[in-house]
């Protein structure tokens, strides 16, 4: 036989709770005058057949025909109003999530006219806040019959939401704002995002109450990694690798922002760029002419120090495959701080054998 519950409450914080079925599993058997409590912050929606017939907020709720007026349809005076009736009993938390984390996966692609490459990848990540403005329409659209809906179940779908908002956000603002404005600019694409969002969360009955942007800064990806993305083709692959030589070459870690940043903020790498293409240009140039001279014109073309990427250009193998052959002792180098150096001789040396 059925349990009739008589009492029906739900007393727990629901910290990272949405939605709680009463009971989980199967449907309670509830009479006319049974007591319903719902505590602060606590939203109460009855369901009967898949329909939703009301809801209750905080307090202690008589269940009546008054106050749920479809019931009609199911009690009649024929039992004196003693009969029991099945029904699903959502509790509902209505408090605010706060502190919620979002973060961008994947290094978002603005334009950046005038500047370097002319485009900048950024990277952000901050908090949001929410809360359930529709108890029943959220239950009806997102819960289901679920016994269990928590934070887990649907945190990655409000980050996507927010995500591509804020992508959509800085595509329109990078068309007229530099990568700099931009980053100056957190507070105001922050109330920009929640603005864009808040139909998306209002149709599944949730409002956005903030977003804020803890961070907007360029990417830490590396040429590889942007590469591998699918997000440089060769040539400019090369130029990067080029400017990363004449990093190294520079021997001051406070002097430059590096390859990273450069490839960010894209502020005065077109310089850097132009300058070892000039360089990478002049030495096929030589190559060129060595080979049509012979041997001793191909020898008088290296120079008479060399960082790896530069050695690995004279002997067509990889920077890595330099760095290797350093590594194991094979080709001599001096180490300068972080940085190799390779003299004239020990790479003719090291191609002897």
């Amino acid at each position: 036989m059925a349990r009739i519950f008589d009492v029906v409450e739900y007393p727990s914080e629901m910290a990272d709770e949405l939605v709680h079925r009463f009971p989980e599993q199967g449907i309670a058997d509830l009479r006319l005058g049974s007591q319903v409590i719902v505590r602060e912050s606590q939203r109460a929606v009855f369901f009967r057949d898949g329909r939703a017939l009301d809801s209750f907020g905080p307090g202690r709720h008589t269940i009546t025909t008054a106050n749920i007026p479809l019931l009609v349809d199911w009690v009649g005076k024929l039992f004196n109003d003693r009969t029991p009736f099945t029904a699903e009993v959502y509790y509902v938390s209505m408090r605010e999530f706060v502190d919620r984390k979002w973060g961008t996966p994947q290094p978002i692609l603005v334009r950046n006219p005038g500047m370097g490459l002319g485009v900048a990848l950024l990277q952000g990540f901050g908090t949001y806040s929410f809360q359930i403005k529709d108890a029943q329409q959220f239950v009806t659209q997102i819960v289901g019959a679920q016994g269990m809906y928590r934070m887990v179940d649907i945190e990655n779908r409000l980050r996507t939401m927010l995500l591509s908002k804020l992508q959509d956000l800085l595509g329109e603002t990078g068309a007229t704002k530099s990568v700099a404005e931009l980053i100056g600019l957190v507070e105001e694409i922050g109330a920009g995002v929640r603005a864009k969002a808040q139909d998306d969360f209002a149709a599944i009955g949730l409002l956005l109450k903030s977003f804020y942007i803890g961070s907007l800064k360029p990417s830490d990806k590396s040429a590889e990694e942007l590469r591998a993305m699918g997000m440089l083709d060769m040539q400019t692959y090369t130029q990067l690798q080029a400017a990363d030589a004449l990093r190294d070459a520079a021997q001051n870690p406070s002097g430059g922002a590096g390859l990273t940043a450069g490839i960010g903020a894209g502020m005065g790498l077109g310089n850097v760029i132009g300058q070892s293409l000039q360089g990478m240009t002049g030495a096929q140039s030589a190559a060129a002419a060595g080979a049509a001279a012979g041997s001793a014109g191909a020898a008088a073309a290296i120079p008479s120090v060399m960082t790896p990427a530069e050695a690995a250009q004279i002997l067509k193998v990889s920077e890595e495959d330099v760095v290797a052959a350093i590594t194991a002792g094979d080709l001599k180098a001096r180490k300068i701080g972080t940085a190799f150096r390779i003299s004239k001789e020990a790479l003719e040396a090291f191609l002897k054998g």
